[in-house]
């Protein structure tokens, strides 16, 4: 099976406190992904913004020229913003545009908390089922976090 990788670099200009800047949105699209491209995409925006690339009041590219840029359908640029709308990253203005939320980010961050110790408790539960002890359970998280292939 071949796989395909897309990497693309979009330039956008926002303006805060009056200063014009750009900044660049690298989104990776992979068709062997079991996700979506519509979810593929929200996740590399949620991980910008909670990482602070983007910040509240940054403006995002909009739906069509994402769609146009990535080569894919505006109706799945169009499911993307709405997932992160719905999820509170972002704050769509009809007629102008879609902007990074202001939403605490510490909120953001104890969210996926929650979703981390979710899938922990996977992990340790297969790892009691296998036999595989804490202290190796513990050297195999460290080995993928220092990694980041995790």
């Amino acid at each position: 099976m071949l796989t395909y990788l897309f990497v693309l670099y979009i330039m956008y200009i926002y303006s805060i406190d009056g200063i014009q800047g750009g900044d660049g949105l690298e989104i990776i699209l992979s068709n062997s992904s079991d996700k979506p491209l519509y979810e593929q995409i929200a996740v590399q925006i949620k991980n910008l913004i909670i990482s602070g690339e983007l910040n509240p009041g940054d403006t995002l590219p909009s739906m069509r020229y994402l769609a146009k840029e990535l080569r894919i359908s505006v109706i799945t640029t169009k499911r993307a913003y709405a997932e992160l709308e719905r999820d509170g990253f972002i704050t769509t203005v009809p007629g102008k545009g879609s902007y990074v939320s202001a939403k605490n980010t510490e909120i953001i961050r104890e969210e996926q908390l929650r979703v981390a110790e979710q899938h922990l408790i996977e992990a340790v539960n297969v790892a009691k089922q296998a036999g595989i002890s804490l202290e190796e359970l513990i050297v195999v998280l460290e080995m993928f976090y220092k990694e980041g292939d995790g």
